[in-house]
């Protein structure tokens, strides 16, 4: 891998990490969504693959976040919220797997995990 592969693999785990914190700190999310797509074009393909991928999470746990708070008021809001929590966690998760391996994203176009 050349330096700038490794700059950029490092990039991709960082922004993994911004979006894990953004479950409890919400401006990391941002932070990490601006950063993939300044990225996700100068990188080898294996790589772009992380982007989207992080760039789809952040996204649709947008959605997610957004049913869950106006779900609130009829108590299954909880559950949506929760379910975005755990959900924001193991697909990051199961990305920095991926991305430890060098490999591109697996199901790049899945809505779950």
């Amino acid at each position: 891998m050349n330096p700038a592969q490794k700059n950029t693999a490092s990039t991709a785990k960082l922004i993994y990490i911004l979006l894990i914190v953004s479950t409890i700190v919400g401006i990391t999310g941002i932070i990490g969504l601006i950063m993939a797509y300044v990225f996700k074009d100068e990188s080898a393909d294996w790589l772009q693959t992380h982007y989207r991928f992080q760039i789809r999470t952040y996204w649709i746990g947008l959605l997610y976040l957004a049913i869950g708070l106006i779900t609130l008021g009829i108590n299954i809001g909880v559950f949506i919220l929760m379910f975005t929590f755990v959900w924001m966690i193991i697909r990051c998760s199961k990305g920095l797997k991926q991305l430890q391996s060098e490999q591109p994203v697996a199901n790049l176009e899945s809505w779950f995990f």
